[in-house]
This record gives structure tokens, C-alpha cells and sequence, in this order.
């Protein structure tokens, strides 16, 4: 199949959060050049729509900082854009630490909410129980309050980006598969679907769990894995108010916030599981996460959380939500300048922050694309870091579902 689809200045393959905020800024910033975004669903509707969304911007990653920061200001942007709200929570989080290496990691924290001037104050365990009446606070060593953190609906925000980009001029293609990249030598030409080929000066790699698999194409040992994160929803309870902040349990490697008179809570289970692109289905949904909806791995660290939320054990589940993050052994992004092809970016290896860097991904990426210097710092997330690596092998899968389960941050 040789004939012509479509002719753009940039593709895109994947229609989530990312794809679609690259497709937001590379028209906000380049009037007049063509973009388009594939998507072989529907936009937004695999690891975008089930995330957390927990939009925390102080991180002991200072890198991802200015990432999330840029979002903040871009769903301001979008929504004088819209005309509309996009509803963002600002409840603030709460971090609470029980001992003495949280208790060092919270200073650390609060000393780079002051660095990036983020406001940041200590609270006591009675004011924390007060704005949380589910936290037992008594373990506490010390208990950190950052009021300007958010969550948010990760649906409406990847549609925010996407509506705002077609207004601007982008071209948004579902229902279409990219199968290959057109390669000629070294060089990217764009990708073949079954309508057809779409010839573009740049394309670009967002497609989440699938990833790795363009990657191999172009002879670019991607370094992460599709990993599965998992959250629960309560059943609904006075002691969830709709206003309470985020919780953040390092101690517990747990997080929580409110959904609705609800809390919805994920833990890092003692077995996270990592497979290969090869055996994920085109859609996500016909993938078995957990047969007993995480039933086991959260019994097995059930008394960890109980410490802290002890009416977990009597109150009602009422969903279990799993999808992939694309996961890293340091638990860093892995996204950049495709090593060793022309033309090809990779924005990928979300880490389960996803939704929160995705304005300073997107404008990354955007200017990336048209040719210009990046304005952040990606030399923590390069895609040669870890040397040689095989993103599919056991061994591989296991490095990075191990950092899952170590985990301790939100």
C-alpha cells in the first residue's frame, strides 16, 4: 500500500492527554501549519480516562515541576478559550509523615514548595483530622499542607486540549490505526494506516502502552513498560467530605482523595504487574487487569493503610479502575528525541504523572516539532539513560514493576 492519505507538517499517533496537548500547542504556536492526531479509538479513552488525576505540582522530582506548572496556567488559558469551566479541584494536599525517613523526605518537600514558591505550611494532626475526618492522624510526625494543589477530571481536560486545538486548526482522525512508521534509511516519513499513507515532516510517538512497539520499529529500544495502576472508589460516607484535600501516605505508599462524597484511594501493591506491548489488545478494555478487581493485592496491604484509614476495612468498595502508566526502574518520565532516526519523537513513560505534566509535555513536544529548542530540561528523562536495554524481556518488565511497588510518592 503506497498511496497518499493525508500530507501534514506533524502526526501524531495517540489521541490522549499528551497527543492531544502537543496538538494544542503546536497550533497555538504555528498558525497555518497542519497537524494531525490519530487515534485508533476514541480520544482520551484509554490510560487518559482512567488516571487519578492528582495535578500535584511539588514533587521530589524538581524536574517534573515546571511540567505541571505549565498546566495549571494552560487550563486557565483554555477555558477564557472555551467560555467554560474545566472544574478543577483546588483542595490543596496533605502529606503526612510517621517516620523519620518520610519525616526527612516532608522537609525536603517543603523546602522546594519554597523554591518554586509554592505556598507550604506544617499543620497539626487535629487540623489535618478536621479537613479529612477518615485520617487517623496519631502516628504523625509531622504533616505538611500545600493549599494550591489540584485533581481534575483527566477526560475534560484531554478534550479541553483537543476541542481548543481543532479550533485552532488541528486535525483529529479516530477510528484509525496507525499500523507502521514509513521509514526510508534513517529518516521518518510518517505512518501507514489502511487509508492510506500520512506523509509528515515529524511524527510523533504518544500512544502510552503501546509505544514500545513503534519504538522497536525504528530500531529505538524504549525504556519503560506498560505497567497496571490500580485505584478503588468507596462507597459514599459523611466522613468524606467533597471539599477535603488529597492525602498523601508515603508511609502507607498509598494516596487518596475525594470523588464526590466518596474516597478514591490507590496503594502500591506488593506485585505490580509489567507486560510486554506485544500481548496488550488494540483496546485496552478487553485486557484483564485483575480477575478479583484487586481484591488480593490490596488485602495483602490492607493493615499498612489501616493505620491511617482504619474504616477501610468496613466501609464499601464501590469500583475498582486499573490501566496502564508506562513505568520506568527511576521512576522517571521517558520521553525526548528518538536516538539514532530522524524525525521521530517520543512522548512517552508517563510514570502515573501523566495527567499532571501533560501542559509542559505538550509544549515540549509542540516545540520540539516545529524545529525549536525544548524549553525545559529532559536530560533526566533521556532515552538512553539506562543503556542498553530490551523493553520486552522478563527481566526488563520486572525492574519496572518493581518501581511501581516501591514507590512512595503520590
Amino acid at each position: 500500500m503506497n498511496k497518499q492519505y493525508k500530507k501534514a507538517d506533524v502526526v501524531i499517533i495517540g489521541g490522549g492527554v499528551f497527543g492531544c496537548a502537543i496538538a494544542y500547542y503546536y497550533t497555538r504556536n504555528n498558525p497555518g501549519k497542519k497537524i494531525i492526531v490519530l487515534d485508533r479509538n476514541e480520544l482520551c479513552n484509554a490510560a487518559t480516562s482512567h488516571a487519578a488525576a492528582l495535578v500535584t505540582k511539588i514533587r521530589a522530582k524538581k524536574s517534573f515541576i515546571p511540567l505541571s506548572l505549565e498546566t495549571y496556567q494552560v487550563v486557565t488559558e483554555m477555558e477564557k478559550i472555551l467560555g467554560e469551566s474545566m472544574d478543577m479541584k483546588f483542595s490543596g494536599v496533605i502529606h503526612l509523615a510517621a517516620s523519620e525517613a518520610r519525616l526527612a523526605e516532608l522537609k525536603e518537600l517543603m523546602e522546594i514548595a519554597a523554591e518554586f514558591n509554592q505556598p507550604a505550611h506544617y499543620i497539626s494532626a487535629e487540623e489535618a483530622h478536621q479537613m479529612s475526618p477518615w485520617l487517623k492522624t496519631d502516628e504523625a510526625l509531622a504533616i505538611g499542607y500545600m493549599p494550591d494543589e489540584a485533581y481534575c477530571d483527566p477526560y475534560l481536560l484531554g478534550t479541553f486540549f483537543s476541542r481548543c486545538a481543532k479550533m485552532q486548526g488541528a486535525e483529529f482522525i479516530q477510528g484509525l490505526e496507525a499500523t507502521n512508521l514509513i521509514m526510508e534509511g534513517n529518516d521518518i516519513l510518517g505512518v501507514h494506516t489502511k487509508e492510506g499513507e500520512i506523509i509528515a515532516g515529524t511524527t510523533i510517538v504518544a500512544s502510552g502502552a503501546w509505544a514500545p512497539k513503534f519504538a522497536r520499529e525504528a530500531g529505538v529500544s524504549l525504556p519503560m513498560a506498560p505497567t497496571r495502576s490500580q485505584y478503588w472508589i468507596t462507597e459514599k460516607d459523611a466522613i468524606f467530605p467533597v471539599n477535603s484535600p488529597i492525602v498523601l501516605l508515603p508511609d502507607a505508599q498509598a494516596y487518596a482523595r475525594p470523588e464526590g462524597g466518596s474516597l478514591l484511594f490507590g496503594i502500591r501493591e506488593r506485585n505490580s504487574l509489567s507486560v510486554s506491548a506485544d500481548v496488550i489488545p488494540s483496546d485496552v478494555k478487553d485486557f484483564s487487569f485483575s480477575p478479583d478487581k484487586g481484591v488480593q493485592d490490596l488485602s495483602e496491604v490492607i493493615d499498612r493503610l489501616a493505620r491511617f484509614f482504619p474504616k477501610v476495612y468496613d466501609i464499601g468498595m464501590k469500583y475498582y479502575v486499573a490501566g496502564f502508566s508506562g513505568y520506568t526502574p527511576d521512576n522517571n518520565l521517558s520521553m525526548g528525541v528518538a536516538p539514532g532516526v530522524n524525525h521521530l519523537l517520543m512522548a512517552t513513560g508517563c510514570v502515573g504523572a501523566g495527567i499532571s505534566v501533560s501542559g509542559g509535555v505538550g509544549l515540549a513536544f509542540a516545540e520540539l516539532a516545529a524545529g525549536k529548542e525544548n524549553p525545559y530540561d529532559f536530560s533526566a528523562f533521556n532515552l538512553q539513560r539506562f543503556g542498553a536495554v530490551d523493553p520486552f524481556s522478563p527481566e526488563w518488565l520486572e525492574r519496572c514493576a518493581r518501581a511501581r511497588s516501591t514507590k512512595v510518592s503520590g
